[in-house]
């Protein structure tokens, strides 16, 4: 059920959904999501659907991974990536082969620490971590030429909005009630920011502090 034949099968669907960044698929076909999950879900680890990971939070449906990364790279090639919610580790492992540099933040201990244990099984050498607030942003870094989040906020964060470099998108679920979230991409622009919606989604609300 870990097989390249099933890995090969999701990305047939993906297709089949209008996922057409070449890049994302590639990278979504070679990477093992099986090592993201719970071993008990791992047999499940290639069907299009989120699957829960303990404490509250789910690895996020394949083509809703493959949507926002796609909308994420569609300006063009990126070099700095923020990530807010790191959870697994899927998310920010498909990133770091994408793009130069990915920073995630979690406010989840336990999550960061297994989500560092895989990226080093991995080999993946250009992700940062952070145990932190994610509506507080990475301002260390800052500016990034994109940010993507993977939990939902009732409205957008302002240091999301600041942290963002003038010509970079940010790639956001926003909504208080799951399953009715829009899921937007913003243009930081010289005059301000654009806004659009690409689909509704449902992600797991984006809390605050530190667990």
């Amino acid at each position: 059920m870990t097989s390249q034949r099933t890995r090969d099968r999701l990305i047939d669907r993906l297709r089949d959904k209008n996922i057409q960044n070449e890049s994302v698929l590639e990278v979504m076909r070679s990477t093992p999501r099986h090592i993201f999950v719970d071993e008990a879900m791992a047999t499940r680890a290639y069907e299009d659907t989120a699957l829960p990971i303990g404490l509250g939070q789910t690895i996020s449906q394949p083509y809703i991974v493959a949507r926002m990364t796609e909308a994420l790279l569609d300006g063009g090639p990126l070099e700095k990536v923020l990530e807010i919610g790191t959870g697994s580790g899927y998310q920010t492992a498909l990133l770091s082969r994408l793009v130069k540099r990915v920073y995630s933040v979690e406010r989840i201990e336990a999550l960061q620490q297994q989500a560092r244990l895989r990226f080093q099984e991995l080999g993946l050498r250009n992700i940062r971590l952070k145990h932190s607030d994610g509506n507080w942003g990475w301002d260390d870094y800052a500016p990034y030429d994109g940010i993507i989040v993977t939990a939902a906020p009732a409205k957008v964060p302002k240091p999301l909005f600041d942290q963002l470099k003038v010509g970079g998108r940010l790639v956001i679920p926003v909504g208080e009630q799951e399953g009715s979230q829009n899921l937007l991409v913003v243009t930081r622009t010289e005059e301000g920011f654009d806004s659009k919606t690409l689909d509704l989604v449902s992600f797991v609300p984006l809390l605050g502090g530190r667990g």
